[in-house]
């Protein structure tokens, strides 16, 4: 029988465009047929379907006739037979086989030699029989499809930056091997952002956005059944966000203008306009030379403000609820891919309390000294602070999520409102997540000359801010507020070692591209 022309897979040469390529539209009709397709241009639509991998199984495919289409994960050759995985949406893998055939054995045997020669992480169509089989290192472990088409559809070159067998191994695992004959290669850290688009194929890696996906999901869900409304504020601003000076400065049209620090003054500004419960998810940008594992300068804010009644115990008991929605909803939701995180990365599910656990300012103090610290009670806490404070949080309370009230004045941005009790100190919480924050807040200034005053006690030119004062001059109710840190959720929850991997393509001091 005469089949699709074999081109020799050895190189990845583009000089050849069409000759000796498949027509994906008019493919050959043999029954063992093979090659590379021409470029799939939308020349027409097809009335070929294709099976998801993961709906593949004992249970309903056996006998059936199906096309795929994924990523080639291993090829190996045996003699007359050769055994590929597919890997599809970086998380299920199928094998496929073929033998060579008894009647057609000559194109058979040329069928193999070419699936042999493809490349890693090239994505191919296959078509074939599912039939049983016992395969332990796929995740559709009772089936495998005897191949009787395979077509490359897109190509990847001979030598990968790296492999991802590599990337895929825990640190564990690749301490105990260095103890062997044959130690596994570790991947550096710039070597997987330089080529992210790789590194996000990695299984756990992938199951990271989608986690992180399914937060903002839920973030959306908690609020708008709370009867939030979705703004999108400006991130062109002039001046500056909250008055600091790491932000990203650029030209206007002439004016200066910044890329701003956060939506602050902006969901301010909305419940001014009578809008009394306002989230948002956006980026934020803070031009912070920081080189730390915790820290980006871009990042996804999950932001949040609204009116209060009395006391802003009100904004605390919503941000409970609201993690309390994503962390069961995480383990509810996304249990497969949690799974698959933690199988490369390990990490506990996060434990928390009913009700909110809210630790005041003075027994957070109590709890540092009588751990033999040190900590002056008018200053930040040092994250060696935080971290022990969060370890002495689980032995007393059980929970690793917890909210820290009442911090120093003086260390807060000049919309804080001050405590009533005490003006050294502030009506102003942090949320923290195994000893390490993820969110800020506080009840917020309402009156507009009590602003006024805390913008000139924090030495910020008044007129880069005078139509924010402006808003509170025409009336507002009092209210409060937090700002969330996404890919800080994303890190702590999931135990990550560096919050990179919390993002798709990060953005810190050193790295502007990919």
């Amino acid at each position: 029988m005469a089949a699709a022309t074999y081109r020799h897979c050895s190189t990845t040469s583009e000089s050849s465009l069409s000759e000796g390529l498949v027509d994906y539209y008019n493919p050959p009709t043999d029954k063992y047929s093979y090659g590379d397709y021409k470029e799939i241009s939308s020349n027409s639509e097809s009335d070929k379907r294709y099976t998801d991998v993961e709906t593949i199984n004992s249970a309903s495919s056996l006998g059936k006739y199906i096309w795929i289409r994924g990523r080639v994960a291993s090829v190996r050759g045996k003699g007359n037979a050769c055994f590929l995985v597919v890997r599809s949406k970086a998380q299920y893998t199928i094998q496929v086989c073929h033998f060579k055939g008894k009647t057609d054995a000559s194109i058979s045997k040329s069928m193999i030699k070419f699936a042999n020669n493809i490349q890693l992480e090239s994505i191919v169509d296959i078509y074939g029989k599912v039939v049983a089989a016992d395969v332990h290192s796929c995740t559709q472990n009772s089936v495998e499809i005897a191949m009787e088409k395979i077509y490359v559809v897109s190509r990847a070159p001979t030598k990968l930056p790296f492999l991802l067998d590599d990337a895929s191994r825990s640190e564990e695992e690749i301490a105990l091997s260095a103890e062997t004959e044959r130690p596994f290669a570790k991947v550096d850290q710039d070597i997987r952002l330089n080529n992210r688009w790789l590194d996000l194929r990695v299984p756990a890696n992938n199951a990271i956005i989608r986690i992180r996906s399914g937060i903002m999901r839920l973030f959306r869900e908690a609020l708008y059944a709370k009867n939030f409304t979705e703004i999108s504020s400006p991130k062109l601003i002039s001046g500056q966000s909250e008055g600091g000076s790491e932000v990203f400065t650029t030209d206007y049209f002439g004016q200066p203008a910044c890329l701003a620090q956060s939506p602050q003054l902006y969901k301010q500004m909305a419940l001014s306009a009578d809008l009394h419960r306002v989230f948002e998810v956006g980026p934020v940008f803070r031009a912070e030379n920081s080189k730390t594992r915790r820290h980006l300068c871009e990042f996804t804010g999950l932001d949040l403000e609204m009116t209060i009644s009395s006391h802003y115990n009100e904004v605390l008991s919503v941000l409970h609820d609201l993690f309390r929605h994503i962390f069961d909803g995480l383990e509810k939701h996304y249990a497969q891919d949690l799974a698959i995180v933690r199988q490369q990365y390990p990490s506990e599910r996060v434990q928390f309390t009913e009700d909110p656990l809210i630790v005041h300012w003075p027994e957070a103090m109590e709890m540092l000294v009588e751990a033999g610290e040190k900590p002056d009670p008018t200053d930040d806490l040092t994250t060696a602070h935080e971290l022990l404070l969060g370890k002495c949080v689980k032995e007393k309370f059980k929970s690793d999520f917890f909210i820290l009230d009442k911090y120093p004045l003086r260390i807060r941005p000049f919309y804080t409102m001050p405590c009533p009790n005490n003006s050294l100190f502030s009506n102003s919480y942090d949320l923290f997540i195994r000893g390490q924050e993820i969110c800020s807040g506080a009840q917020r200034c309402h009156n507009a000359d009590m602003l006024e005053k805390r913008i000139a006690e924090k030495g910020i030119d008044p007129r880069t801010l005078q139509f924010y004062v402006d808003s509170f001059r025409h009336g507002v109710s009092p209210h409060g507020g937090a700002g969330i840190g996404l890919e800080r959720v994303v890190f702590l929850y999931l135990g990550l070692d560096n919050v990179r991997k919390a993002s798709l393509f990060p953005r810190d001091p050193g790295r502007c591209s990919p």
